[in-house]
């Protein structure tokens, strides 16, 4: 079948169109050529010179580098040296801290520079990213500026040289991948036999074979540090002491500051340990390092070197360090647990404490508990007159939209309770926190705001009202989700019941009945329950085979509910106590402390 005779004279008319025109009516204005970089043209030209390291061998390459382009641009007539950009002691995988490369390309921005030279691609950068955006970059300014890789021969103005650039350039990169590769196993065989760094480090100096050595007269400085802070100094309040008193820092400077304080009573060898790879970098492109959190072996050598004070001071100082954060200055943790009555298992909470994990709750719980898993269950009887509830549930009240409901929501960094809480506790603004970690419960009753394990959960409003304020729990609530396995991105809602013991009000709150603020359901053990506002609300699939739980439920409430727990039924366990420290204590650190500043004296009298 023939093409339709429309497309056939569509195709002649494209045919003729190409066929050309007469080559005496066609004028064509040459473009300009582009400067080949060993063309006879004017340039302004900038050198860069690099090394990696900053020893002596480095050195003399970085000078002889310098040397030799000097001369380069000197023989030829057609060159101005503008200048040489020189970095010593810097990596080439990474623009940061590149001080000299990052003013060399701000020049040619600038319109200062037509040219750069340098050494190789490996030079210029190993990062095949930075290089080649830098190259693009520069040849798309107005006036375009190339670079000149004189190992490769490359001209970056060349229209053919972006694919051998970009070879090269990953080779370069891939190099340093090597080297860093190479460099880590190396780090991580020394670790592993025992040949650990030993930077220099107050208190200590280095002997021939290169170990730590106690520097006694420095060693008197890390002392009365470590004692100030455990009899309740500040960082600052100790910069300032030893300011004052003119002692010096390992680098012999006499003016101290909090954070010089800080890292001294923070380094483990002090103690007689060495820690190794307590950073590590991960990317060998922008040498960034971390906190190693687990991401890398640890190897923590012990007895390398004589301490200059005693592990459980440091131990016990660490600790102080980490609760210092949340307002808990010069004290160690505790914790109080009920050992007898109603309240049982229960352990006081101050949102502030940090020293022990989820592990010592339960641990101390079940000291003074027995397994529940074994307790026995109560045979229920309905008395005579009474209906046989027996078979029938509680409702739970969160299936109940009602507004007066008693609720507490909590995050990984605070708690806040319902204003209905705070009218069942007669709007007292002082609380305290009870967990019971087998049972998975919290107790909330009334407490002095002097009271150290006491929480502000309300403020009084200019019109009087009592409103709910948020109760930071930074330090503790991640002892909390750990406790009942929750995750850490979420928000969980529980509602609470009012009991009554002899006489004092306190709200329960049970923690296995919980509602999560969600805003994707990822977890297939989790339902929606409600999307009436902007983040819907998830509860436990298993809810959905239940109304709530059986009436004759054992809880808190049918438990000794006539035997509240007594003045003397608290058993209190110290930080020190429990991981069975002996940490000096408040009136041997003054001790300690005058005794240190009475050799200080002598020590500065005699120099």
């Amino acid at each position: 079948m023939s093409a339709r005779p429309e497309l056939e004279q569509e195709k002649e008319k494209v045919r003729q169109r190409y066929k050309g025109t007469d080559a005496e009516l066609l004028e064509v204005k040459p473009g300009e050529k582009h400067c080949d970089f060993y063309d006879d043209v004017k340039r302004r030209v900038g050198v860069y010179v690099r090394v990696s390291t900053d020893n002596l061998q480095q050195t003399s390459s970085y000078e002889l580098q310098k040397n030799y382009y000097e001369e380069k641009v000197r023989q030829n007539d057609n060159w101005t040296l503008v200048d040489i950009y020189a970095d010593e002691g810097i990596s080439g995988t990474s623009l940061r801290h590149r001080d000299e490369f990052n003013r060399m390309i701000e020049d040619c921005m600038a319109g200062k520079l037509d040219l750069i030279i340098t050494k190789s691609v490996s030079r210029f950068a190993r990062n095949i990213v930075d290089c080649i955006s830098i190259v693009r970059k520069l040849s798309a300014l107005k006036d375009p500026v190339g670079v000149f890789f004189e190992t490769e021969n490359i001209y970056t103005l060349n229209d053919n040289t972006e694919m051998s650039l970009s070879f090269t350039a990953t080779m370069a990169q891939e190099e340093s991948h090597i080297k860093s590769s190479i460099m880590n196993a190396s780090i991580e065989m020394r670790f592993g036999r025992g040949i650990v760094l030993t930077p220099v480090l107050l208190g200590y100096d280095h002997d021939e074979d290169g170990k730590l050595t106690i520097n006694e007269s420095e060693a008197r400085t890390v002392r009365l540090i470590f004692f100030m802070y455990l009899y309740g100094y500040s960082c600052q309040d100790i910069a300032a002491s030893l300011t004052k008193l003119g002692r010096t820092t390992k680098k012999g400077n006499t003016k101290w500051s909090a954070g010089s304080v800080l890292e001294i009573l923070k380094n483990e060898r002090h103690c007689g340990e060495i820690l190794t790879r307590k950073t590590y970098t991960p990317s060998y492109l922008d040498h960034r390092s971390r906190k190693n959190r687990g991401e890398r072996a640890q190897y923590r050598w012990k007895g390398e070197h004589e301490p200059i004070i005693s592990k459980d001071d440091f131990i016990a100082v660490q600790h102080l360090i980490s609760n210092a954060k949340y307002g808990n200055k010069g004290i160690l943790p505790e914790l109080q647990i009920i050992t007898e009555g109603a309240f049982k298992g229960f352990t006081t909470i101050n949102p502030r404490w940090s020293g022990f994990k989820a592990k010592d709750y339960t641990f101390l719980a079940q000291s003074v508990c027995e397994d529940i898993s074994q307790a026995k269950k109560t045979e229920v009887t309905a008395m005579d007159g009474e209906f046989d509830y027996r078979g029938f549930e509680i409702a739970r009240s969160q299936f109940f939209n009602n507004s007066d409901k008693l609720s507490m929501t909590l995050s990984v960094e605070g708690i806040c309770f319902s204003s209905a809480c705070i009218k069942k506790l007669d709007n007292t603004q002082g609380v305290e926190l009870l967990i019971h970690p087998l049972k998975k419960m919290l107790l909330v009753r009334k407490s002095e705001i002097k009271n150290r394990n006491a929480v502000k959960w309300c403020r009084l409003s200019e019109d009087g009202r009592y409103i709910p304020v948020i109760v930071s729990g930074a330090a503790f609530l991640p002892t909390v989700y750990e406790l009942l396995s929750w995750d850490i991105r979420y928000k969980y809602r529980v509602r609470g019941t009012r009991r009554s013991y002899d006489g004092q009000d306190i709200l329960i709150f049970d923690l296995t009945e919980t509602e999560m603020y969600i805003t994707q359901f990822e977890d297939e053990k989790m339902s929606p329950l409600s999307s009436a506002g902007k983040i819907p609300v998830a509860c436990p699939a298993d809810w959905a085979e239940s109304f709530g739980k059986k009436y004759y439920c054992t809880d808190i409430n049918a438990e000794h509910s006539d035997e509240p727990e007594g003045e003397n039924s608290k058993q209190i366990i110290t930080f020190e106590q429990y991981h069975d420290l002996n940490v000096t204590n408040h009136e041997q650190a003054a001790d300690k402390i005058h005794s240190l500043l009475e050799d200080m004296k002598k020590e500065s009298h005699n120099g």
